[in-house]
């Protein structure tokens, strides 16, 4: 049953996608694991799409990169009241979504022990713990100076404090219990440190094993026991496998949005557009043409479209493309969110046949959503999507076929890049032209600090939004087209892309050549600039078409 509890012991994202379809899936759900700085996804946004980083009050909350994008993804994607998303073609989003839940999943129980260090060390000790946290926190803030000089007053502070708490503890001029707080107030924290940073050392082994491992094209599939309900009372994990659910359907919607010069959002900016328009005259004259509608020329080209993978020579050729009819609804270039049509025309995200008819059929001038028929193909393991869109209009005496080329290209390579263990280089001391490479814990000292005192304040996440910062996502968001490079600049993708035009063209012009002499019309003019357009359409150089010079 589609709204049935499942029982099972826990979630399991499967580790193949659809169709292998797994790379862009990967890449992008490895960036929950990751701990490099939050800005780093700066570095990914393209042209049209811009993330944006908030700084918060202090530089000791903020979250590295794999937190904010966690935390970032599972609002958006899961929220109640969210926006429209848009869909992800050539990946799943809800393995996305699932590493995100499994990452945040580890990190808690990593808080839950922290969080119990940082009370019975910290806490308990209030005024040390805050000695140290204002040392580290006037540290963190001096090492981020341009000023070199600056930076090492940080680490002259820190050193200062120490050899200060050495003294304190050596000629304290307390005794009894106060004396022995005051020294425990300094010491105590330190403790706390060094369990702190075991702690800290083994879950980052952990998400840097998950990270590199869906790289490497496999990996462990996220646990995520919060989306498997216990009992028929456990309402918090039923919504969050509801909102799941939602996310795989809206995913497989068939209404996209066209945005000016972005192009339709999820399929990439167009860039080739070849339209043939002629007059429908009868084959005989003085009789009439049969009477036929826009959609009986789409369904010929649909079925002639399946068959793309065949072909007379058994050289490879075409894998079998995703043929489907799409609803198109313009929204302006800057829009910051979409809406999708609801309704008794519309179930599950779906807009049902008789409506998509209607529209094809009737909706071919004015401000109304408009049909095509796409024809998709995901290749590269789902890096590059080429989508060819078709619409057919009649208006008057005037029949016109407009075919348009998008391409959406891979992931940037900020997601396909492994974890690097961290070494620090530095000539020898005697042969001093010589170099020796030292690695690094995995976890800095600060960086224990910084998990430390977050921790407490993980299960409340505003807070740590107010005083750390957080990442916003570019919107309208859909986890594939927001960071998506250009194919162009990959030879043989953007072969790919534009070879598929030329058969597609032909094929579907073919279909209504046949339609169109089915029902008496005079095909000569039509097949002359078919004829004229499969020239056209060999030239090898994509264009900017929805950037138009006027």
């Amino acid at each position: 049953m589609a709204d049935g509890f499942d029982f099972s012991p826990g979630a399991q994202v499967p580790l193949q996608g659809a169709a292998g379809q797994t790379a862009a899936t990967h890449a992008l759900a490895s960036a929950a694991y990751r701990d490099s700085p939050m800005e780093e996804i700066l570095k990914a946004d393209n042209e049209w799409h811009k993330s944006k980083v908030t700084k918060g009050r202090f530089s000791l909350f903020e979250p590295n990169l794999g937190e904010a994008f966690s935390q970032a993804v599972r609002v958006r994607m899961l929220g109640a009241g969210r926006a429209a998303l848009i869909q992800s073609f050539g990946m799943e989003p809800q393995t996305v979504v699932e590493h995100a839940l499994a990452a945040g999943h580890i990190r808690k129980e990593r808080d839950s022990k922290l969080t119990a260090v940082t009370v019975v060390f910290g806490v308990l000790f209030l005024p040390g713990l805050l000695i140290w946290l204002g040392v580290f926190q006037l540290r963190r803030t001096l090492a981020g100076s341009k000023d070199k000089r600056t930076g090492l007053l940080g680490n002259g502070a820190l050193l200062a404090v120490g050899v200060l708490a050495v003294i304190f503890l050596i000629r304290l001029p307390f005794d009894g219990v106060l004396g022995w707080y005051l020294r425990a107030m300094l010491v105590a924290p330190v403790i706390g440190w060094v369990l702190a940073k075991r702690i800290c050392e083994s879950t980052a082994k952990d998400l840097r094993e998950r990270w590199d491992g869906l790289l490497s094209g496999g990996g462990l599939g996220a646990k995520i026991p919060d989306a498997v309900p216990g009992n028929p009372g456990d309402s918090a994990r039923e919504a969050l496998r509801q909102s799941l659910q939602n996310l795989t359907a809206e995913q497989h919607s068939n209404m996209v949005f066209y945005a000016g010069p972005k192009g339709i959002l999820g399929m990439g900016t167009r860039w080739g557009s070849w339209q043939l328009a002629e007059e429908l005259v009868p084959k005989e004259p003085g009789k009439e043409i049969h009477q036929f509608r826009s959609y009986d020329v789409i369904r010929a080209m649909h079925d002639q479209l399946k068959l793309l993978e065949r072909g007379p020579l058994n050289s490879g050729g075409f894998p079998k493309p995703s043929v489907k009819h799409w609803i198109v609804s313009a929204v302006g270039e800057g829009a910051g969110s979409v809406s999708r049509r609801e309704g008794q025309d519309v179930e599950a995200f779906q807009v049902k046949p008789h409506e998509i008819q209607r529209i094809c059929n009737e909706q071919q001038f004015g401000s109304n959503e408009r049909h095509y028929l796409g024809v998709q193909f995901v290749l590269w393991d789902g890096q590059l999507i080429i989508t060819m869109m078709i619409t057919v209009t009649v208006l008057h005496e005037t029949l016109r076929i407009e075919i348009t080329g998008h391409a959406l290209g891979p992931v940037h390579p900020l997601f396909t890049t492994k974890s690097s263990p961290k070494t620090i280089t530095k000539p020898k001391t005697v042969r001093f032209w010589e170099t020796t490479s030292t690695t690094l814990p995995l976890v800095e000292p600060k960086e224990v600090v910084r998990l430390a005192v977050r921790a407490p304040l993980t299960w409340y996440p505003p807070v740590l939004d107010f005083l750390g910062g957080k990442l916003s996502l570019p919107e309208p968001f859909g986890l594939r087209h927001a960071w998506a490079d250009q194919p162009w600049r990959h030879r043989f993708m953007a072969d790919d892309a534009m070879r598929a035009a030329t058969p597609i063209l032909r094929v579907a012009h073919n279909a209504a050549l046949k339609v169109l002499d089915e029902h008496g019309v005079d095909t000569e003019r039509f097949g002359n600039r078919s004829l004229s357009l499969g020239g056209a359409v060999q030239d090898a150089s994509p264009k900017k078409a929805d950037v138009y010079d006027a």
